[in-house]
């Protein structure tokens, strides 16, 4: 277990804002206005790719949210949660808007669903890997990473899980615990109440291979 430090996040570097030329399908999130675009949204702009290539996901990622979303959904009590996936639309504030790949919400606290981004903090957020555009975020992965979290711990979120599948790493956030940390996805981490989980396990039960 690797501990990481929970001071304020590095700040971001800010390069000259060019939001006019980009196609609005290409930001992936917006962050008190400010647009996070999608990774390799320059190859679109330079005709290199389309802008479906760089909004997929690769073959392990897309296997992995599925595999993780067949999981949870047998594995918590579904009479007190709700799982969303498939790029949860998260709405922080005005200009202010997240994108997470599996989060678990209190059904008391969501109410009837509004057919818009939710407004209400899950309590727990899962992610695979980064779909963002890293070039503004001094330390890129770990930035992100940390920015993003505290963001949604500040939001209410109690818990993220972020696993990175090139290293084969989970970050454990908690908004209750000073020590966030990395593990192997190897080692079996808590998700909520008696719900645990362990990566490699899943993807072994599964016979996935990669």
């Amino acid at each position: 277990m690797t501990a990481i430090t929970t001071d304020k996040p590095p700040r971001r570097r800010r390069r000259p804002s060019s939001a006019g030329d980009v196609p609005q399908a290409l930001v992936y999130e917006t962050w008190q206005q400010k647009p996070v675009y999608y990774k390799g949204y320059r190859d679109v702009l330079a005709g290199i790719k389309s802008i479906d290539e760089v909004m997929s996901c690769s073959d392990l990622q897309g296997v992995l949210v599925s595999l993780l979303n067949g999981y949870l959904f047998s594995a918590i009590n579904r009479k007190v949660y709700l799982i969303s996936t498939n790029e949860v639309g998260i709405h922080l504030a005005a200009n202010d808007n997240l994108a997470n790949d599996l989060a678990i919400f209190e059904k008391e606290k969501v109410g009837k669903l509004k057919g818009k981004f939710f407004d209400v903090p899950p309590k727990v957020v899962i992610e695979v890997d980064i779909k963002a555009d890293l070039v503004d975020f001094l330390n890129r992965e770990n930035s992100y990473i940390m920015e993003k979290s505290q963001k949604l711990i500040d939001f209410g979120v109690e818990r993220i899980l972020w696993i990175v599948t090139d290293t084969r790493k989970v970050y454990v956030i908690d908004r209750n615990d000073p020590t966030w940390y990395v593990v192997n996805w190897s080692e079996t981490i808590t998700v909520l109440d008696d719900c645990t989980l362990n990566i490699a396990q899943l993807l072994t039960d599964e016979s996935i291979e990669f």
